[in-house]
């Protein structure tokens, strides 16, 4: 009976587990993790921050799932070591646990760039829920807060200080909002829409220091203007967690580095989710961890299936507003595009050869899972391109 070993119980641990027992009934599954909790979703904490949701619904897997599925889970669980000779791991207390094939889930964490009083009091970064509740409870006393970063996880953060009735000001260093999921156009739509509800922006900006003595005053950009904050959360990004790799021998680079069937330069140990790195990317998004979490669970099982990539699709809601984007957003206008928009919303494809190649939508994403499908399917829409963001576009014809 085989011994699986997971540490991280992510998304993509926990999709690992429901693979692996989606294929082998009888084997024995473990999944370590350092958390107090079962599996959360972590891309909900600022909704949880802000109040919007209790814990109840913040919880993915609750602890009976676990049991249903004759799943082991260690909670609170630190590992510090590994022998990949004798096959087994070691946790901060000492003990030993074995495995027959172990998956390295560690996921990431949150980088602090090198800013001047960084460590002070009330400086903060959101990656797990003993983040958000220490935010939650230091929020209470202060009005004034800055956000470092305007990428997805900084405007939500921003957002949910706002919901609690801060005023909040966004610092980012790029010319705009979002550079990974919106261009220029689209970025300037949000960035009115979220001005509209009372946040305040400073684009193009370098921190040059978070001042105060014990505790938070305020932050000074390199330009010279000082923004009043008794609180900051920094959100510049994440990095692979890969001390356990490392002990373990694996090949790492931007992250440790996996083949189509997840595995890694060492036999039977597999690496899936944002400390994994494929064809030289490290995703760090949802949907590739819980889509490389199924592969590498089927394939720890015995199957045989092969991971080909995620293709970098985002469907989100940043302040309520929905907004999604997929593949390449062509943000220096190198290539055709088909953009429509009104005061509501703002639809772009951008199209190479006639095939569509990405798109972002802004405010109105009903069709985007349609123009997803024709992304992957390379299907030729010459002949429809000034139509197809037309309300009630037929993609049978496609």
């Amino acid at each position: 009976m085989a011994q699986y070993l997971i540490i991280g119980n992510g998304v993509a641990g926990a999709s690992a587990a429901e693979s692996i027992r989606k294929y082998d009934n009888r084997g024995n599954i473990t999944i370590v993790t350092d958390e107090s909790l079962p599996f959360y979703y972590r891309i909900r904490l600022n909704e949880y921050i802000s109040g919007d949701i209790g814990q109840d619904v913040l919880m993915a897997k609750k602890g009976s799932w676990y049991m249903d599925n004759n799943i082991g889970l260690m909670l609170d669980t630190r590992v510090t070591g590994a022998d990949p000779v004798v096959k087994h791991v070691i946790t901060e207390s000492g003990e030993t646990i074995s495995y027959d094939r172990l998956l390295i889930a560690t996921g990431s964490h949150s980088f602090i760039p090198p800013i001047n009083g960084s460590q002070i009091n009330g400086v903060f970064a959101i990656r797990d829920i003993r983040d958000a509740e220490r935010i939650m409870e230091y929020s209470r006393n202060i009005t004034d807060a800055v956000v470092i970063g305007g990428g997805l996880l900084g405007l939500e953060a921003a957002n949910a200080l706002r919901k609690m009735g801060k005023s909040v000001t966004v610092v980012e260093f790029a010319p705009r909002l979002l550079p990974r999921q919106l261009d220029v156009e689209g970025a300037k739509r949000l960035q009115a829409i979220m001005e509209t509800m009372g946040l305040s922006f400073r684009l193009d900006a370098k921190t040059e220091a978070i001042e105060g003595g014990e505790e938070v005053k305020a932050v000074r950009l390199a330009g010279g203007e000082t923004l009043p904050a008794r609180m900051v959360i920094i959100s510049a990004g994440v990095r692979p967690n890969m001390e356990l790799a490392k002990a373990l021998g694996l090949d790492c680079d931007k992250g440790i580095k996996i083949n189509g069937h997840l595995s890694t330069n060492k036999l039977d140990i597999f690496a899936a989710g944002d400390c994994a790195e494929f064809n030289g990317i490290s995703y760090g998004i949802w949907p590739a961890a819980m889509e490389q979490g199924k592969v590498a669970g089927a394939n720890m099982a015995g199957e045989d299936i092969v991971y080909t990539g995620t293709t970098m699709s985002n469907t989100l809601k940043v302040a309520g507003i929905d907004l999604a984007s997929s593949g390449n957003i062509d943000t220096d206008n190198k290539y055709e595009s088909k953009i429509k928009m009104d005061d509501k919303s703002y639809k772009k494809v951008v199209l190479e050869d006639g095939r569509i190649i990405g798109c972002i939508m802004l405010g109105d994403t009903k069709v985007f899972p349609k123009i997803t499908k024709l992304i992957s399917s390379k299907i030729d829409v010459s002949k429809f391109k000034d139509k197809i963001l037309d309300e009630g576009f037929d993609f049978g014809k496609l």
